[in-house]
């Protein structure tokens, strides 16, 4: 459905001027509004646009999108409409509408560490929303929000996006959405001004409950119990309870314990200590007999709850239940093999993805809940691999484009209230508005995201052009970040190389998409661009005699391989460098995220694919495979000896399509950069077998390997429509014609290959 054809209501209302701070918490409004149907309704069409969170009620029934709703953008530059066809649960006579509202992102205190307190769109909790009923005798009705309805507080009397929610069930409005409750005390609602964002119709993906865990176990601790789910995840806990009237029960969430105790540290940071029993906390007070609640405007990372105000009686394993939810995003491909370190890593991967993706990226699920660009650049080739998020993903590159200022600059973070220009930016992160167009052309063969940024590309790179230095080179952003054994802001990749070499590759990105659009001027500008970086990258940054780069670590010269520093008959002696690198950290990556993200390609070009999944799963610090000997269930932030910061992570999470497309060797592009599908395996001396597939655009691709005997049996499937070719690895032969290239006929085959 095509959004600009709509109207959109923009009358917003608001329970009040009033809304929650540090100092004061102001409760959830509640809204009502009766109207009555004389006969059956044929159609009744409702738009709404609640801020910051909205539930919507017909007649007591929960009719809601999905959770957390709407999509979250700075409301300044996008406002997300929601449509619903209410037809199904109008009814002759009386009819309800109920909607209760949550802080959200419009107000959200503990943002205050990323200034979202002093957003300019901070305001009371509101909604604009329109309902349009045709009825069957022809009749029509038009309800519109304005200060026809009235509204009361509800028993939240506290919500905070990140923080959590506090709910006093003594207060409880029983029915308060359903026909025939007396709301005579209840007050008018206000009209406040409308947000100045793009009035769109959202078309992502809601967000919905995956999975409900219940604990594995429950022990008593400290003045409490602990609960443990087994897993780090996302959600919240739905509590059930023979509760004592005024009883005080609290659900603190954490992802970590020190030796036995819960370790709530890494959630904190320093302006948030004084509300330690604040945040990730949830907090209910009982009503009196069996109850049950769930909070409505929060979520929460977490593995373990520590639960405050159970007697032992309560302290059950059915008094919680995790109820675990993210974005819905459809599985589009997977991988496993016979190694359970490699099938582990695979699982994080994938539960690190879903549970840092809220609407779009987010960068850890319990501390920050932000849209880190860098995050989400790094991430997202292994998560078109493994999921379908293409709607979120558009829907988020329109709130990155907006978010871009007068200068071209674009924050840290999206969406922001402003933060994240002065810091937590540059090139190594603001590539995201490149790679996400790029990444969803080259696999899917859409090139609509990148027509929509294509002035922001020009912008862009027009900026990059100010902020060269006198030495050719650009040095403005954060760098290799989160090294190994390094706290996070600490690296030894140099700055100006990471930068240089990112933007080169922004630059070119730019220009193959200008190229799809056929916007010849923009493609020789930013043609241009990389010619002139990539000239000052080689006088700069390339010692011309050894052919090392500049910095003498894993990520300078896996880099420097990556993204064309190295002329071609430069790249062997600078790859034996890298080896030695390698081979002076004994076998082990000492990398950041950005020297990650390249690493491991490198060494499979090279033939080391051998070397590389083994640097990743080895069960010895630093390593993947550490975290899995460690128990962890979710990728870390750091690659630190012992735990810090967020464990629950997807930065990291790239090792997924190195699994998929060179352990395996599903090499799939579907925009212009190939007419065939390449499977081209690596033979992982250690694996029995490796199998993977993904759903492309043109169907099914799957791939086999599995050693026997005789050799080692290939069997691959792919679309028939599209030209298809088996590529083995160096050393390899098809046992039947000594050859190590085929062609895949009528869709799929099995093959046997020998070495050499």
């Amino acid at each position: 459905m095509n959004g600009s054809t709509l109207w959109f209501p923009d009358r917003f209302i608001a329970a009040g001027h009033d809304y929650t701070t540090l100092e004061k918490a102001v409760p959830a409004p509640y809204f009502r509004r009766c109207f009555v149907l004389s006969t059956k309704a044929d159609e009744a069409d409702l738009l709404i646009c609640g801020l910051g969170f909205y539930e919507l009620y017909v007649n007591g029934t929960r009719v809601t999108k999905g959770l957390l709703a709407p999509y979250i953008t700075n409301p300044d530059h996008i406002l997300y409409y929601d449509r619903y066809d209410l037809t199904p649960y109008l009814v002759v006579g009386e009819n309800v509408l109920g909607i209760c509202l949550g802080n959200g992102l419009i107000n959200n205190p503990f943002g205050n560490i990323w200034d979202f307190e002093k957003a300019d769109f901070r305001g009371v909790p509101r909604f604009a929303m329109s309902l349009d009923i045709t009825a069957s005798n022809g009749e029509s009705l038009h309800i519109e929000s304005d200060e026809t309805f009235v509204c009361a507080s509800s028993p939240i009397v506290f919500d905070d996006y990140r923080a959590g929610e506090h709910y006093d069930a003594r207060l409880a409005r029983d029915g308060w959405n359903t026909r025939g409750y007396d709301d005579r005390d209840w007050t008018a609602a206000v009209a406040v001004p409308s947000p100045k964002g793009e009035k769109r119709l959202c078309e992502a993906e809601p967000i919905v409950v995956e999975k409900e865990l219940r604990p594995i176990s429950v022990v008593p601790c400290q003045q409490g119990y602990l609960y443990d789910f087994g897993e780090d995840n996302t959600g919240v806990c739905r509590l059930t309870v023979d509760g004592v009237r005024g009883q005080e029960i609290a659900l603190h969430h954490v992802e970590y314990l020190k030796d036995g105790i819960p370790h709530p540290d890494f959630l904190l940071f320093e302006p948030w200590k004084p509300y330690r029993d604040v945040i990730h906390t949830d907090r209910y007070i009982c009503q009196g007999g069996r109850e049950t609640y769930q909070p409505l405007f929060t979520y929460h990372g977490f593995r373990y709850v520590y639960v405050e105000g159970f007697t032992e009686e309560q302290a059950s394993e059915d008094a919680l239940t995790f109820v675990v939810f993210h974005t819905r995003l459809k599985e589009r491909g997977q991988f496993s093999c016979g190694d359970p370190i490699a099938n582990s890593l695979q699982d994080m991967v994938r539960r690190s993805t879903v549970s840092n993706f809220h609407h779009f990226p987010t960068d850890c699920p319990h501390r920050e809940k932000n849209g880190w660009t860098a995050d989400a650049k790094l991430s997202a080739e292994q998560t078109l691999l493994n999921f379908e998020p293409d709607r979120n993903y558009r829907e988020w590159m329109r709130s990155i484009v907006r978010a871009q200022n007068n200068k071209g600059a674009l924050p840290g973070i999206v969406p922001t209230g402003g933060w994240g220009f002065a810091w937590g930016n540059g090139p190594a992160w603001d590539g995201v508005l490149t790679e996400i167009p790029y990444l969803m052309y080259r696999y899917r063969g859409d090139l609509s995201v990148a027509e929509e940024s294509s002035e922001a590309f020009v912008r862009y790179l027009r900026y990059l052009k100010t902020r060269i230095g006198e030495d050719g080179l650009i040095a403005i952003g954060l760098g290799d970040w989160c090294q190994v054994g390094r706290p996070g802001g600490s690296f030894v990749a140099p700055l100006a190389l990471t930068d240089t070499l990112l933007s080169m590759d922004i630059a070119y990105k730019a220009s193959v998409l200008f190229a799809a659009l056929k916007q010849e001027d923009n493609r020789n500008e930013a043609d241009e661009l990389y010619r002139q970086l990539r000239c000052a990258a080689r006088a700069k940054l390339l010692d011309p005699v050894t052919k090392l780069a500049l910095g003498n670590c894993q990520t300078s010269q896996a880099m420097g391989l990556a993204y064309g520093l190295f002329e071609e008959d430069e790249k062997q002696k600078a790859f034996a460098h890298l080896l030695r690198l390698i081979d002076e950290r004994d076998g082990h990556m000492d990398v950041g995220v950005l020297g990650m993200r390249v690493i491991f390609d490198i060494l499979a070009d090279f033939g080391y694919a051998d070397l590389a999944y083994h640097m990743i799963t080895r069960t010895d610090y630093p390593a993947y495979g550490e975290w899995v000997a460690r128990g962890e269930t979710t990728l870390r932030e750091m690659f630190t000896p012992e735990p810090q910061d967020s464990l629950n992570h997807h930065f990291w999470g790239d090792i997924s399509r190195f699994f998929i497309e060179r352990v395996v060797g599903i090499r799939y592009y579907h925009g212009a950069f190939a007419d065939r599908i390449v499977i081209a395996p690596h033979f992982i001396g250690s694996l029995p077998y490796a199998e993977a597939w993904h759903d492309s655009p043109d169907g099914h691709i799957s791939c086999r390997w599995e050693r026997g005997q005789n050799g080692i049996s290939l069997t691959v499937s792919c679309p028939s429509q599209r030209k298809a070719v088996i590529r083995l690895p160096r050393g390899y032969v098809f046992a039947d014609t000594n050859e190590s290239e085929r062609s895949i006929l009528n869709g799929g085959m099995t093959v046997c290959v020998v070495c050499e």
